[in-house]
């Protein structure tokens, strides 16, 4: 029998979190579901999910501080859960190393879609599809434009010699720009191919991990084309 996915689900409100949790063990899924964001935290540190559901308002330490003390211990995908859709929710959130979010009340087969649709892609992170041959200076699975360098295969990125740490989705979004330098990409066909959204989504998760990309591979590598989308500079 396959392992069970096992999912760490901080959630204040009972009835919601006991409710959701009853849905994602039906549909398969290992739980283990806290009530604040401190006992989230302990319990991300003694069990090692395989994703974590964070609700923005929990006591103890809110969902975007317990997002951030996850993100600099694991690059495990995380998704944000807000009873907004305020900009301020989602933007913190996803500022924070939130790969996604599901704004409240959500609908169980659709959270389940969303859970789904993040664990594909950081499944398979390593087996994207490669990057095509280009104006860019090319050797077997490495990539250069200026001074960073893409290894394809090895799945690490350097700029200037020095090592850089991505997230997976921000190494599928890079993968996606690297494989057509100088190709205007939309936001919505970033939405489909990196966050497997096969229906519409909200374009600020592109805008806000393109932000975060730019800060560590440098801000000027990818270009805004303002109506359009962006480009990686080649």
């Amino acid at each position: 029998m396959a392992e069970q996915t096992h999912v760490l689900f901080v959630e204040d409100d009972d009835v919601i979190r006991e409710a959701t949790q009853l849905a994602l063990e039906r549909d398969g899924f290992a739980v283990t579901a806290m009530p604040d964001g401190l006992s989230g935290l302990e319990a991300f540190r003694a069990n090692r999910p395989d994703i974590a559901l964070l609700d923005v308002m929990v006591p103890g330490l809110d969902g975007v501080s317990l997002c951030r003390r996850i993100r600099d211990e694991s690059t495990v995908p995380v998704i944000m859960l807000s009873a907004r859709a305020d900009s301020i929710d989602v933007v913190l959130g996803l500022e924070a190393g939130a790969d996604d979010y599901v704004t409240k009340p959500f609908d169980g087969a659709v959270l389940v879609a969303r859970i789904r649709a993040v664990l594909r892609r950081f499944g398979h992170a390593g087996g994207a599809a490669q990057p095509e041959e280009s104006d860019a200076a090319v050797a077997g699975g490495m990539l250069t434009f200026g001074e960073l360098e893409i290894d394809t295969e090895g799945m690490e990125v350097r700029r200037a010699g020095q090592p850089v740490a991505l997230t997976p989705t921000e190494m599928r979004l890079l993968l996606e720009f690297s494989s057509a330098p100088g190709t205007v990409l939309s936001r919505d066909k970033l939405l489909e191919r990196v966050w497997d959204y096969g229906w519409g989504g909200d374009t600020r998760v592109v805008d806000v991990h393109v932000q975060r990309l730019r800060t560590k591979i440098g801000q000027d590598r990818i270009e805004t084309v303002r109506g359009f989308g962006y480009k990686l500079k080649a």
